[in-house]
């Protein structure tokens, strides 16, 4: 591995974390809305699928486990992993990975919750869901364009 690649890999790490840890509101059932899906899914916009899988999953983890949430943390992992990854491979159909990322962040937390919780309660966290998503894939999308001016 480059050392340049650590580095970017380790950054997003950091990003993710801080950005899911810093501003976040309690879901009605558990877990917590975030503005982690931005850097999320700039880490699959910047690295390869395998180190946006890391980078993505490493920080995510580590923000629900700091956070307290740390049931969540390997399901987290895999999330968001794979989320990075999907983006990394979609190439420059950044929209269309995005938009495919965060259909897999909401289903899949759906289905954790619902083997927690009841698929019918589950259910309630839909909404937030899509609104993290939507608002990280917006935000992703720019902070990825600022990211291209400046190499």
């Amino acid at each position: 591995m480059k050392t340049k690649t650590l580095v970017k890999t380790s950054m997003l790490s950091a990003l993710c974390l801080v950005a899911t840890a810093v501003i976040k509101l309690p879901s009605p059932i558990g877990g917590y809305i975030n503005l982690g899906d931005c850097t999320v899914l700039l880490s699959g916009f910047m690295l390869s699928p395998m180190y946006g899988f890391l980078a993505a999953g490493i920080g995510s983890a580590l923000a629900d486990i700091f956070l307290g949430y740390a049931l969540y943390a390997p399901v987290t992992f895999v999330i968001k992993g794979l989320m990075a990854l999907l983006v990394s491979k979609m190439g420059r159909k950044r929209l269309l990975g995005g938009v495919l990322a965060e259909i897999l962040m909401v289903s899949g937390y759906y289905v954790f919750e619902g083997f927690l919780y009841g698929f019918g309660a589950s259910l309630i966290n839909i909404p937030a869901n899509a609104v993290q998503g939507t608002v990280g894939l917006i935000l992703g999308l720019i902070l990825y364009k600022g990211m291209e001016k400046v190499k």
